[in-house]
């Protein structure tokens, strides 16, 4: 008889198992909040809003809601209330009572390390800034005249003409407008995606997130700086959009801080990355540089950066410069942060280390990659929960940052301004004008080209119009 009924067995269809909502996670950040659907299969969405009252409709086929709503916290979010019941008998609809209008768009996405199924709905607010204080318009004007400024002399250059019958953009105001230098903080990771987790449990997300408040305090502490943190919550931020809220807050330098990992507990000591144009220069950063790219498929982005959005402004020979300039202060700022932080901890390694880390490919900001510890180091994922000890880390890499703009302060910045009135007669620096080289100014000053850049502690002979050059003795 079991031989008649194994092909009965086998005819009998099978019904598709419905989708279950297991859990609703929410990330409010200020110009958006994204609310993740954990799903047990996948499930096709239609999302749409109404208005009059404002709500979200989100309807999921052949699905059912195993999750407790009330839990979620909404403190932050344009969400006031979400309300879930049965359509058109097997289908879910869930509705999310809004305190503002939001452009909607979602997305799903494929297990991954931490999450099974997903569908992700992001809420955007149209008009918000990205950050929470955000630049002062004026200081932004301010900015954005220095930049056309530098932009005019390196186009002369690039075009083979003389930086010097460049008119720039803007002129100095009277009185000096001593502007602030702005320093984009970056809390790596966020939100859904944790980053590394230690061996007691210890969040890569949380560590740097603290890590960059104590930063920002630090930076808004100094007279003639402000910070602007990419994130100041517990929510993620795509790569690409870091660089850009960067570029859009007209920061003189940007800083990402992580939390190394490994496979294994041994690794241990910090590291200082910058761009590599050519590729990692190590195995060891190539394998750190994807799995932090890889971060952006986390929230459903490609962790691919182009340098196309710059080509209207910076193309060819113009690229190439602006991309040298910032890569040569990239490494000149890493050192000094990275000498600092090795009275901090041991250092991984005992250079600057460069890679193709998505979030450093600004061509026209400096930018820096700090990995503060390894989180996979029992004895450091200690060290990375202490708040003493995260000060005294923050403290170096704000030390190593202000000693290059006290040593190269912007025409325009309030370092700049002090500068010039405690200089006095003092003969042994030299303010960069329009068309001056390296070796020119050696010349002029009779000090060899290579002792006038250890002293400046320059990597190469690209300098800019208001740096101020110490002129060793000879």
């Amino acid at each position: 008889m079991a031989r008649w009924l194994l092909p009965l067995v086998l005819l009998v269809p099978l019904c598709a198992e419905a989708a279950s909502v297991d859990n609703l996670r929410l990330w409010a950040a200020p110009d958006h909040s994204r609310l993740v659907f954990d799903l047990s299969s996948p499930a096709t969405a239609e999302v749409f809003t109404l208005k009059d009252p404002r709500r979200l409709v989100i309807d999921l086929q052949d699905s059912e809601f195993n999750a407790d709503a009330d839990r979620l916290d909404l403190s932050g979010s344009a969400i006031r209330e979400v309300r879930t019941g049965v359509r058109n008998g097997d289908d879910l609809r869930v509705v999310l009572e809004l305190s503002r209008a939001v452009e909607p768009r979602h997305f799903t996405l494929e297990p991954n390390e931490q999450y099974g199924h997903r569908l992700v709905v992001d809420l955007e607010y149209p008009g918000e800034s990205a950050v929470e204080d955000p630049i002062d318009p004026i200081e932004a004007k301010i900015r954005e005249q220095e930049i056309a400024a530098d932009r005019a002399q390196a186009e002369a250059v690039a075009e083979g003409r003389d930086p010097d019958t460049v008119t720039p953009a803007a002129k100095q105001a009277q009185p000096h407008p001593k502007r602030n230098i702005i320093i984009a903080v970056d809390a790596g990771h966020g939100g859904e995606d944790p980053g590394a987790t230690g061996p007691a449990g210890t969040r890569e997300k949380d560590v740097v997130l603290e890590m960059a408040k104590r930063l920002s305090r630090l930076i808004n502490a100094t007279e003639g700086f402000k910070a602007v943190m990419i994130r100041d919550g517990d929510y993620y931020v795509g790569l690409r959009q870091r660089t850009r809220i960067a570029r859009e807050q007209k920061a003189d330098f940007f800083v990402s801080l992580h939390a190394d990992a490994f496979n294994s507990p041994r690794p241990h000591g910090s590291s200082v990355f910058a761009l590599s144009q050519s590729g990692a220069t190590s195995e060891t950063a190539k394998w750190l540089a994807a799995s932090e790219n890889r971060s952006d498929l986390i929230g459903g982005v490609d962790g691919n950066l182009s340098l196309d959005d710059k080509d209207e402004v910076l193309r060819g020979v113009l690229l190439d410069l602006t991309m040298t300039a910032t890569l040569n202060d990239s490494l000149t700022i890493g050192g000094r942060v990275l000498d600092r932080m090795g009275r901090i901890n041991d250092l991984h390694k005992p250079r600057v280390e460069q890679a193709g880390f998505v979030v450093l490919k600004s061509p026209d900001i400096p930018s820096l990659l700090v990995e503060t510890g390894f989180i996979s180091n029992p004895q450091e994922e200690r060290r990375l929960r202490d708040g003493s000890y995260q000060q005294r880390m923050m403290q170096a890499v704000f030390g190593g940052i202000r000693a290059h703009f006290e040593r190269n302060p912007p025409p325009a910045s309030l370092l700049a301004w002090q500068r010039d009135q405690g200089r006095g007669g003092a003969g042994d620096e030299y303010r960069i004008q329009p068309g001056d080289t390296l070796s020119e100014i050696a010349a002029r000053h009779n000090v060899p080209v290579g002792q006038l850049r250890q002293a400046n502690e320059l990597n190469g002979d690209v300098i800019r119009v208001g740096q101020v050059l110490r002129i060793p003795s000879s």
